[in-house]
């Protein structure tokens, strides 16, 4: 079975290379939100098998989209990686409080990106 991963990133450039990674290299499905307002409904009707959050978003951050999924349960069991440049010494001890499958830094390797995914998930790579 094909999985199933949810982007959910303001920044379009990181979309188009993150989906073409996630399609192209791994052969997953690939759904992109700009929004974390749009991520959540995606979230609840697309059912992924997986999540890519960014933190730095305009209209909700990863931190409340989290807290949201987390929250509802129907999303509550979708693992979570953090896609994010934030990697100062306060946001890693915020990330090792909440309940995420891993922190994938910007900028990433794309070539490597889909085998971080795979390996904090527990896929076959």
């Amino acid at each position: 079975m094909t999985k199933k991963v949810l982007l959910i990133d303001d920044d379009l450039d990181i979309q188009e290379i993150t989906q073409i990674v996630i399609r192209k290299i791994a052969g997953w499905t690939g759904i992109s939100a700009t929004t974390g307002i749009e991520g959540l409904q995606k979230a609840k009707t697309e059912l992924p098998d997986a999540i890519l959050l960014d933190i730095s978003m305009p209209d909700m951050d990863g931190f409340q989209v989290f807290e949201q999924l987390q929250a509802d349960p129907v999303t509550r069991s979708i693992p979570v990686i953090l896609l994010t440049a934030k990697t100062s010494h306060s946001d890693r001890d915020r990330f090792a409080e909440m309940a995420i499958a891993g922190v994938i830094s910007k900028p990433f390797d794309p070539v490597t990106l889909w085998q971080q995914v795979a390996t904090f998930l527990g896929w076959p790579l």
